[in-house]
């Protein structure tokens, strides 16, 4: 999902210093493990909100923390609902927030990657949501996981957020070319994502 860095601007001004941080580490949080996050705007909000502390409307360091510890958190928490409920997720009719697909199609790719896939599903839109649920539905060991949640979180958010910093810093009037360069970050999340299912769809005609 795309966002726009005038509303998030505009939001950061409404809510103030402390509010417009807390609100991007919720969506952060919520985006990690909660299983209505997986339609929020990760990668986007994290470079958009990099390059707004780089002029000075966030703390790039309260950032970094936050994001941080939020992504962590949320994918334990996504952990524990999958130990927790197991496979009666998979027997839950779809709702306009649980859709079975998702939770199938990282199923798919952690059978695929197995430990390393909670670090690269970071960068994958809504496998990233599922990826630490189907894991604690796994029989990945708590310790394992989080040591892979542990360097996938900083990965994520300290590479995607610094870059906005620093073009924001190195780039003059890079917001200008802000649109472009989130567009490309949003599909080279998704390719990924759309390279695995045209393979699987491959693979299903032979």
């Amino acid at each position: 999902m795309h966002l726009d860095v005038a509303h998030l601007r505009h939001l950061i001004e409404t809510l103030g210093f402390w509010g417009g941080h807390l609100a991007i580490w919720i969506v952060v949080f919520a985006e990690s493990g909660l299983l209505v996050g997986f339609f929020l705007p990760g990668d986007s909000l994290l470079f958009t909100s990099g390059f707004l502390a780089s002029q000075h409307i966030l703390n790039i360091q309260l950032l970094l923390l936050g994001t941080f510890i939020c992504a962590v958190v949320g994918d334990n928490v996504g952990y524990a609902t999958g130990h927790k409920f197991g496979r009666r997720l998979f027997r839950r009719e779809d709702s306009w927030f649980f859709h079975k697909k998702h939770l199938i199609t990282a199923q798919d790719f952690y059978a695929k990657y197995g430990k390393k896939a909670i670090v690269l599903a970071r960068f994958m839109p809504i496998v990233r949501t599922f990826a630490p649920i189907v894991a604690g539905i796994g029989s990945m060991k708590y310790r394992t996981f989080v040591s892979y949640n542990i360097v996938g979180g900083f990965i994520w958010t300290f590479g995607v957020t610094l870059l906005g910093y620093f073009l924001g810093q190195i780039i003059p009037d890079v917001d200008k070319y802000l649109l472009p360069i989130i567009l490309v970050i949003v599909v080279v999340s998704i390719a990924p994502s759309i390279l695995h299912l045209y393979q699987e769809r491959k693979s299903n005609k032979h």
